[in-house]
């Protein structure tokens, strides 16, 4: 009799979870995260396609109901910024941590926290990682231009970190494909 084998679907990681999680988990989203960032270089950036994503962002965080912050920058210019229904004033706070994260490293804050977890611990464990100026959790990401580099950073808050950041990944799938 021949036995079949049965292949169970490993677990995503989850960056907000307190336990021990499988390496292979972590490297995987690392390598998920990588992959986003080398995929969604745009053409240009400007003010108006900062207001585009900002709209586009509205729209899918009031169709789903999501309690979010929206928040898009260049530098410490303020290019768009909303607080829709049951955000709080602590995810300004948030935006503004994982945005210098993402500016400070040119790589999404989630992907920044992530790479401070190989090997174990978290950067946060780390002395010289100052929380109070950052904060590697995920919802922000950067805007790149092609041949130019990293241009803004679009931040969300409000949500579990992962659901943050996936928010803003298909915000600039979505804006991505229709600046084509």
């Amino acid at each position: 009799m021949m036995h079949e084998t049965i292949r169970v679907p490993e677990a995503d990681f989850d960056p907000d979870s307190p336990d021990e999680q499988p390496v292979a988990a972590l490297q995987s989203l690392i390598q998920r995260l990588e992959y986003e960032v080398d995929a969604l270089h745009l053409n240009s950036f400007s003010q108006a396609d900062a207001l585009a994503l900002g709209l586009l962002l509205i729209e899918l965080a009031t169709q789903r109901n999501l309690p979010v912050a929206i928040d898009i920058r260049r530098n410490s210019h303020i290019l768009f910024h909303v607080s829709l229904p049951g955000a709080t004033p602590d995810n300004d706070i948030w935006i503004q941590r994982k945005s210098s994260t993402t500016e400070r490293y040119a790589e999404p804050s989630l992907l920044v926290g992530l790479k401070g977890r190989l090997g174990g611990g978290r950067l946060e464990d780390n002395g010289w990682f100052d929380q109070t100026r950052f904060a590697s959790h995920g919802g922000a990401f950067p805007i790149y231009v092609k041949d130019t580099g990293h241009v803004a950073t679009a931040t969300v808050s409000g949500l579990p970190q992962k659901a943050d950041h996936d928010l803003v990944v298909e915000a600039l799938t979505t804006f991505r494909g229709l600046s084509r």
